[in-house]
């Protein structure tokens, strides 16, 4: 349970004084009732509408994202658009976050999560959840560089674990990269190691969730059942 006026705020209705001063106007129904305390206790699940207006009260939600080139992978900045931006302000209201980061210029499948935990083990190396790449560099690619991103690579710093390059059949400056880290620009570090450019970066997989061909760049759509099954499935 949760008190009314701290949902409806939660929810970017409106501050607590803005929602509580609607709740006691008589302009919020719980369950068909009007309810004039704000500090009514309400559960997420209740029917709850404003003027009329049945609210979406979810605090879990799910989010698969084409991240444009140009936008920062963040949770708010000064200066650039983020990834929030592109939401409707409730997903920040309640805490729905990237899992992991794409770099300004990568685009791509990025997923959002309110859940915590999820998030942390998508990401951790151990859980070995593969993300797929497609990369463009600046020179032909061969099959040695199929054998040093195999054998894993000296990146200075860190040492990146063995990872999957398929060179494209028709285009060998093309390629895709299957990695399971997901270090800072790690598939850029990684080209730069053999002597390569990344040019442009798009991601086509995370886990088991491949970027909806439906959506273009910017738009977002919540995940389905099925697929955040499949996402905690990757993770168990």
């Amino acid at each position: 349970m949760i008190r009314l006026d701290r949902l409806l705020a939660t929810l970017a209705i409106g501050s607590r004084t803005e929602v509580g001063a609607m709740i006691r106007k008589g302009r919020v129904t719980v369950d068909g009732a009007a309810v004039r305390d704000p500090g009514a206790q309400t559960a997420e699940t209740a029917a709850i509408t404003l003027d009329g207006a049945l609210l979406d009260t979810r605090l879990q939600r799910h989010v698969m994202l084409y991240k444009p080139a140009g936008v920062l992978t963040a949770a708010c900045d000064k200066k650039l658009p983020t990834v929030m931006n592109l939401l409707p302000p409730v997903y920040t209201a309640i805490g729905c976050m990237p899992v992991g980061r794409l770099d300004k210029d990568t685009t791509g499948l990025l997923l959002l999560t309110t859940d915590g935990e999820l998030n942390h083990r998508l990401l951790a190396p151990g859980r070995h959840v593969d993300k797929v790449y497609l990369a463009t560099v600046d020179a032909p690619l061969s099959a040695q560089h199929v054998k040093a991103f195999a054998a894993g690579l000296d990146l200075g710093d860190f040492t990146a674990a063995p990872a999957l390059l398929d060179i494209a059949a028709d285009d060998p400056c093309k390629a895709r990269v299957t990695v399971h880290e997901g270090k800072f620009h790690q598939v850029k570090r990684m080209f730069e190691a053999v002597n390569r450019t990344v040019q442009t970066l798009h991601r086509e997989r995370f886990g088991p969730l491949t970027l909806d061909a439906a959506l273009g760049p910017g738009q977002w759509r919540e995940l389905t059942e099925d697929e955040l099954a499949a996402l905690r499935g990757a993770v168990r």
